[in-house]
């Protein structure tokens, strides 16, 4: 049986007054976003997340399996946003960002987020029911993705060599400094994009190929597309918050990104073996992820960096 139309209605009708509330009253001005405020707000995305999955696992058409599916994808969406972080940090520090423009680029950039992942994620779940095999080119890509993360140099920010940015500068000239928290602006009886459009655009697409990552290792966990859709937007919805709260001390967190690349190579052979019907318990995936992640920063906190 499929979810319910009144299931996919209401958990709508919640994100659209959670954004609401978020731009037009909470964040209605511009200003600096503060540590404390972020993780305020990253608590307050992570509790309705667990109040959505207590909801999951009380509903007698999903369950106590359904309501792991859910939070082993929360954690490794949520996770992988991790990486989202580094990139947003490095495209606010090219263009020279302040910290009070910031919250509204996300906000609007996450938007955006929201509406591709859906796509991806339907087109996703249409595949793997349709074509069986496509696992197997979805679990090798996770696997190579996971390994290749390993071995990566530190992501670099070219704006220049931007595809999208490349496109966008044919149809629309860009001025050549920032207008507040202004996109468009009107000047010379002509519309100009600000800087700030192109951090937009360059987040945007930014996010598209996370999405490529992502959306395959959620799709290893569940099959059910309101479970793979839900835990893919709550863990957007908190990445903003989470961008305030760890951006000054990520630079700590130095082998996160090795955590996260065993964890891509373990969800890879995860899905390749259910292809040959050899499944992982959830409640087993769920731990080896975590105790991945916490690894990864409790190596992070007690190795100390060796000075040249």
């Amino acid at each position: 049986m499929g979810t319910s139309i009144y299931f996919w209605i209401g958990f709508h009708v919640f994100v659209f007054i959670m954004l609401a509330l978020d731009l037009g009253v909470f964040h209605k001005h511009t200003h600096k976003v503060p540590v404390k405020e972020a993780i305020i707000w990253s608590c307050v995305w992570i509790a309705l997340a667990m109040l959505f999955d207590l909801f999951i696992y009380l509903d007698k058409d999903f369950g106590h399996i359904k309501a792991l599916e859910f939070l082993t994808g929360y954690v490794i969406e949520y996770s992988l946003s991790v990486d989202n972080i580094f990139v947003f940090i490095l495209i606010f520090s090219y263009f020279a960002v302040n910290n009070q423009y910031q919250h509204k680029i996300l906000f609007w950039g996450i938007l955006g987020a929201l509406i591709m992942r859906g796509i991806f994620i339907f087109a996703g779940v249409a595949l793997i029911n349709r074509f069986q095999w496509i696992v197997i080119i979805f679990g090798a890509f996770l696997v190579y993705t996971g390994i290749r993360m390993l071995f990566q140099k530190e992501a670099e920010v070219d704006p220049e060599k931007n595809a999208v940015v490349k496109f966008f500068r044919r149809f629309l000239p860009v001025s050549k400094t920032l207008h507040g928290d202004k996109l468009i602006i009107y000047q010379n009886r002509r519309l100009y994009a600000t800087p700030l459009f192109l951090v937009l655009l360059i987040i945007e697409s930014s996010d598209l190929i996370f999405a490529v990552d992502s959306i395959p290792a959620i799709l290893a966990i569940s099959k059910t597309t309101f479970i793979v859709y839900t835990s893919n937007i709550f863990a957007i919805l908190g990445l903003r918050s989470l961008y305030f709260a760890i951006a000054g001390i990520i630079g700590f967190f130095r082998f996160l990104k090795v955590g996260l690349a065993f964890v891509l190579t373990f969800v890879g052979m995860k899905m390749l073996a259910s292809f040959f019907h050899f499944e992982i318990p959830i409640i087993i995936s769920l731990g080896i992820i975590l105790s991945i992640l916490l690894i990864s920063v409790l190596a992070s906190v007690f190795i100390k960096k060796e000075e040249e």
